[in-house]
This record gives C-alpha cells, structure tokens and sequence, in this order.
C-alpha cells in the first residue's frame, strides 16, 4: 500500500512536470508576454517575450513572488484580489486593465488574462501591451475634442454674423421700402404741381 502511494505521488508530479513543459512550450510560441504561476503566486517559468519586453532576466524572474518582480510594479491591490479571491474560484479572469511604470522601459499600459489549469493548479498568466493602442485612443479623442469645440466655436460666429446679416437686411429693406415711399412721394408731388 506505501510503495502504490509513492508511485501515484510520483506519477502526479511527473504529469506536472510534462504539463509544466508543455505549458512553457505553448507560451514560448507566442507573441504576446507570459507568465507560469504556481498556485502560491511564485513564478515558475516565463516566455522568452515576457524577458524581452519587461527587459529582464530568468533569473530576476522565477522562483519569485509575483509581487516582488521588479521593483514591486506587479503589487497590485486589484491585481492581488484577481488572483487571490476570484481566480481560484473562478479559474479564469479576462481584461483586466493596468498600468505600470517600469525603471527600464518607462509607462507600460497593459491587459492581463489568465487561467488556472486544472491538471495542475498552475496560472498561465497572458500580458498584452496596450500602450500605443491607449496613446492613439487618447490622441484621436483629444483630437476629436478639440475639432468639436473649433466646430462649435464656429457655429457660434456663424450665428453673430447671420444675426448681424438679418440686422443689416431688415435695415436695407427698410431702406428700400422708405425709398420707394420717397419716390411715390415726389410722383405725387410732381402731378400736383403740373396740375
């Protein structure tokens, strides 16, 4: 009974490991950074993508608390709640939004996704950079904005000068009307004195 429960430990610890392989496999294929959490937060291994664009090294990386890389930046209280309370229950959390300012590559605006294997109780954390989109977003509604209220502005000056255009209208009809009351006049000024 003691030698069929050490195999099935073993067996169990094996399949994290080729679980753990594959997981690093799939996540050095990808683009996008990630990172392979344990289920106490540490991590155990990171895509060569999440050493590029955070400017690390493997060895600042795993084995470390998820909130102790860098200087801190991932000690999130949002981020700590994600991971602490819903995933666990929820196994899954999509779109979170943060942003970070990191000593090495500045103001980081990013998206985090992650998932908690079942076969291992591992996370697979997925880090999308969502700076520049964020950059342009903000230009284009800074720029929207501004076209908005120069649109605005010029609707205002529109309506003055249509206000001083039906001003100066109503006076030359006006005008006009009192010339032709004028002329009227001197007609009738002219038969009386030809009369």
């Amino acid at each position: 009974m003691e030698h069929n429960k050490a195999t099935k430990n073993e067996s169990t610890e094996e399949e994290k490991e080729m679980v753990l392989h594959f997981t690093k496999t799939f996540s050095d294929t990808a683009r996008e950074p990630f990172l392979i959490l344990n289920s106490d937060l540490v991590v155990v291994g990171a895509n060569e993508s999440f050493y590029r664009t955070f400017q690390v090294k493997k060895e600042e990386t795993e084995d470390k608390l998820i909130y102790e890389l860098g200087d801190g930046q991932w000690n999130i209280p949002e981020l700590k709640n994600l991971l602490e309370k819903i995933l666990p229950n929820e196994r899954v959390f999509n779109n979170f939004e943060v942003s970070c300012e990191f000593p090495t590559i500045g103001s980081k605006t990013m998206v985090l996704n992650a998932r908690k294997l079942d076969t291992t109780e591992q996370i697979l954390l997925a880090i999308e950079d969502v700076t520049l989109e964020k950059a342009v977003q903000n230009k284009l509604a800074d720029y929207t904005n501004a076209l908005e209220q120069g649109v605005a502005a010029q609707a205002v000056e529109l309506n003055i000068r249509i206000d001083e255009l039906s001003k100066l209208n109503k006076f030359l009809v006006g005008r006009e009307l009192k010339m032709v009351e004028l002329k009227e006049e001197i007609k009738d000024l002219k038969k009386e004195k030809n009369v």
